[in-house]
């Protein structure tokens, strides 16, 4: 009898170990990648095809086993990104889902032309796709609720380090941004701005043309200083920047007299003042020389002719004039070097 028992008791433990083993320990692979995303409106079944299907989990039985001994309903499953490590165990996979624990993603904004580039990168990064984002900021009646448009749209964009869930919605994440442009214009920006005749949105409008225009930390205010002088003087800005945003087609290296002509009221050659919205995402620090930018009496600049990247400030045409031929100069002795270069090769 004692040792019916003992066989009896044996074979529980090893069916207990067995169980055991199948909950708690290492079953979780990670050949198909180190996430797994839920759909919203996905359902518990398709979840658990899917995983194995994808071999993160063998067994479907033993998910449902574990998932009722958790008291993991269907009703309980939450849309997301989940992280899944290698040997993870079926009891902390279901818990994991079961408690909504995502993985955060970071929307790393930083230079930024178009609406579009911005829409392509949401879509890459979260469960709603480029077109639902594009739709979003190009819908006027939403947009009128920010007091914005589909032109000034992307005025909001601060670059800086967004963090969400896979699953939020285009609204939410544009909301997050907008509400940190709300925390970036300070009183004391504010009030920097309406000194230069500037709201916030042309601001920022100006300084994505000078993001554009310059590296340089040096230059930046300067190049502000001659934007705002030409603007109270009622001169076209002339920015080249502009005619590249207008053509769509930002690896021009030269602007030709040409390109002057392209209707668009991006071109600042024929149309007076700002364009009707940036032409990038600016960084802070460039938005903040164009608030700082000192009184001058510039009106033109042009690249010096050594092209080591600065720029030469002059307040007479003919001067500017000269600068300027000798900056073309330069370009057409690296234009006919380069070609040299290659002919010999």
């Amino acid at each position: 009898m004692k040792k019916i028992i003992s066989i009896v008791l044996l074979f529980i433990i090893i069916i207990a170990a067995f169980a055991g083993w199948k909950i708690f320990g290492p079953s979780i692979a990670t050949s198909h990648g180190d996430y797994i995303y839920i759909k919203t409106g996905e359902n518990f079944e398709g979840v658990k095809d899917s995983l194995v299907s994808q071999n993160y989990i063998s067994s479907p039985g033993w998910f449902d086993k574990t998932a009722k001994l958790i008291g993991f309903t269907p009703d309980k499953l939450k849309a997301g990104k989940y992280k899944v490590n290698k040997g993870m165990s079926l009891f902390n996979l279901l818990r994991m889902l079961k408690n909504g624990k995502q993985t955060p993603v970071n929307f790393v904004i930083t230079k930024l032309r178009t609406k579009e580039e911005f829409a392509r990168k949401a879509g890459n990064l979260f469960e709603c796709d480029s077109a639902e984002v594009i739709n979003f900021l190009n819908n006027i009646d939403t947009l009128k609720k920010y007091d914005l448009d589909t032109s000034n749209v992307m005025s909001i964009v601060i670059p800086d380090t967004y963090t969400y869930f896979w699953n939020t919605t285009p609204e939410k994440i544009f909301k997050k941004i907008y509400d940190n442009s709300l925390k970036f214009w300070t009183e004391e920006r504010k009030k920097k701005a309406a000194e230069h005749g500037l709201n916030p949105t042309q601001a920022y409008t100006l300084a994505s043309i000078i993001e554009e225009e310059s590296n340089s930390k040096e230059d930046k205010p300067k190049i502000a200083s001659v934007y705002l002088n030409r603007i109270e003087k009622g001169m076209p800005l002339q920015a080249d920047p502009t005619i590249k945003f207008a053509m769509r087609d930002f690896g021009l290296k030269r602007i030709y007299e040409k390109y002057l002509q392209i209707e668009s009221p991006y071109n600042t050659y024929r149309n007076k003042g700002l364009p009707p919205g940036p032409i990038c995402t600016p960084s802070p620090g460039t938005i903040d020389e164009v608030l700082n930018s000192p009184k001058t009496d510039y009106l033109y600049f042009v690249a010096k002719s050594d092209l080591a990247g600065g720029s030469v400030f002059t307040s007479n045409y003919a001067d500017h004039m000269k600068y300027a031929k000798e900056y073309q100069q330069a370009l057409n002795k690296l234009d006919s070097n380069n070609k040299a270069k290659q002919s010999s090769q």
